[in-house]
């Protein structure tokens, strides 16, 4: 019984990371997307945030005013200590560092995808029940998935009022998670749990 517990307690601790991972990981993805800052979700996240982020800020900043070095290094640090911890607290001892640094990296990579797989599917329906919404959230989700979408758009032009690009952009993430991120998985040896949401 105490065994399950622990089992349980230490599936809640991998998830409340997890999902702070993913804030990260969203805040990263709003500042590489031009998103507007000043969008209330938007400074909540960064709020959120900004405990882990901070440290990082003094020794590395964004890369061309878009990528936020300082988040990635925030999300990679703690999902590398979370991973060692939990591993330990589990019996099974300290992990191969270099596997530990190979499963962070998974570990966010999957953190974008769900994220880009989530807005897509928020923007699809978006499309049919409100295409001109003005909600912050609205407005957020269409700032973060237009750099990718708007590529997709040029090389695949709408079906009359149908339009297949997000389609095509549901295969890559697929592609993308199933042989990326499962490779970076089974290469650092740990379980799937640890790595994904």
């Amino acid at each position: 019984m105490g065994s399950q517990l622990g089992s349980a307690g230490l599936l809640l601790v991998n998830t409340l990371i997890n999902i702070y991972l993913f804030l990260l990981m969203l805040r990263f993805l709003l500042q590489a997307s031009r998103a507007d800052y000043y969008n209330p979700i938007s400074q909540s996240v960064v709020k959120i945030t900004q405990p882990a982020v901070r440290p990082f800020q003094g020794f590395l900043g964004p890369v061309m005013n878009r990528f936020d070095l300082a988040t990635l290094a925030a999300g990679f640090v703690l999902k590398a200590v979370s991973i060692v911890v939990i591993l330990q607290v589990a019996g099974f001892g300290m992990p191969p560092l270099v596997g530990v640094a190979i499963g962070s990296v998974a570990a966010l990579a999957n953190a974008i995808l769900k994220i880009y797989f989530f807005a897509l599917i928020v923007m699809i329906i978006l499309s049919w029940v409100a295409p001109n919404a003005s909600h912050p959230g609205a407005l957020l989700v269409m700032q973060l998935v237009e750099p990718i979408m708007a590529p997709l758009r040029r090389v695949i032009p709408p079906l009359g009022m149908i339009d297949i690009s997000p389609i095509v952009a549901f295969i890559a993430i697929s592609i993308i998670d199933g042989i990326v991120v499962g490779s970076l998985t089974r290469a650092a040896g740990i379980s799937g749990a640890l790595v994904g949401l």
